[in-house]
């Protein structure tokens, strides 16, 4: 075996990505292959990143160096699992890395979910990303939205809906589709999460977003917090400055609502709209809607071609990275699907620390 390993990353979104450029600094001269099953790379960043967020998508051109500069080999089109066993993948690398990601989108897991015109965050915004295996069939906007989720992914879909479409075509969508998602219809948005303000996931950054759009009323049923937490209160305050601000002849509305539990989508055939209850049940919340969005988090897909558990073992060790005897995971597959690009910077740097000291202690 060579002082410098060969390395097979499966998976090139930011983690697969990183994770190479860490590698690639340790040992320069190491055979380095990112392989994916779509033909182009960067998963995540190009696929799951808001299109209006060019400045995130610019990391793209700090991978691109990558495979431009730093001899690291990109395979496309191929499906790790389906095309090339992992057991024969190991048999070529000395070090293997599962970087796939988690891009099922999680269910609710209540009645009804399973009406037209409930769809996954994951999905849309791949279709809003021009995903090559996104299709806008089945996808129907009316006059009332309901986003299910208070991270920065259901802030985003928010942004998106009430976005011009002819701004959202400028920044790459495809016209049909941004004529679909960012209906002219669109007259409210209600934004429902189980967390109260103070623990909701979004950032304060993509909520004061918000307020750049016109024509828009925003209300919230959030109560003022009294607490020392600065974070907490500073929710607060930019979700109060939102309402303060909106103008009173505003024809579209955006609705925050805290502390509300999903029980059912109601409808026919299609969605009609969404139940929810309090923490303690006595409470309901009923709202219309022609469309659901659930922005609830990832999980990996039933359809996955490698399953990350199925390879864990006694001496794995997940805080690490670690697997198998080189083999090892990083990023969403690694963690779970939380953290923004730069959280996977510092995951993939972890892991190649992890891949480094084990290689060097073994050789």
């Amino acid at each position: 075996m060579s002082q410098q390993p060969s390395v097979a990353i499966i998976g090139s979104g930011p983690s697969g990505c990183y994770l190479a450029q860490f590698l690639r600094k340790a040992w320069p001269e190491s055979p380095i292959t990112i392989f994916d099953r779509l033909e182009m790379p960067y998963g995540l960043v190009r696929f799951g990143v808001a299109p209006d967020h060019a400045g995130t998508k610019a990391v793209t051109q700090q991978f691109d160096r990558l495979f431009e500069r730093d001899g690291v080999k990109f395979v496309g089109k191929t499906q790790i699992g389906t095309d090339i066993s992992l057991e024969d993948l190991r048999k070529q690398f000395d070090i293997v890395v599962l970087a796939t990601g988690l891009s099922a989108d999680r269910k609710l897991s209540i009645p009804g979910e399973h009406l037209s015109g409930v769809h996954g965050s994951g999905k849309v915004t791949r279709l809003i990303n021009g995903h090559p295996e996104s299709v806008l069939a089945g996808i129907e906007l009316g006059t009332h939205v309901v986003i299910v989720g208070q991270g920065n992914v259901a802030i985003d879909l928010v942004r998106l809906s009430l976005t011009h479409p002819d701004q959202l075509v400028d920044v790459g969508v495809d016209p049909q589709v941004a004529q679909t998602i960012a209906h002219s219809e669109i007259q409210n948005i209600d934004v429902v999460g189980r967390s109260l303000i103070e623990d909701a996931k979004f950032d304060l950054a993509m909520l004061k977003e918000l307020g750049k759009l016109p024509n828009v009323r925003f209300t919230a049923d959030a109560t003022f917090i009294n607490t020392d937490d600065a974070e907490a209160l500073k929710k607060f305050e930019a979700i109060t400055a939102l309402i303060q601000s909106s103008p009173a002849t505003a024809t579209r509305n955006i609705n925050f609502h805290f502390g509300w539990i999903p029980q059912e989508v109601s409808g026919v055939d299609k969605v009609e709209g969404m139940t929810f209850t309090n923490k303690a049940g006595d409470q309901f919340l009923e709202l219309k809607a022609d469309v659901v969005y659930t922005a609830i988090g990832f999980a990996e897909s039933d359809s996955a071609a490698i399953n990350r558990d199925a390879w864990v073992t006694g001496d794995s060790n997940l805080d690490t990275g670690y697997l198998a005897e080189g083999l090892y995971c990083v990023g969403w597959l690694r963690r779970g699907p939380r953290g923004t690009i730069p959280a996977n910077r510092a995951d993939a740097k972890m892991v190649s620390e992890t891949i480094i000291n084990d290689f060097q202690n073994n050789h």
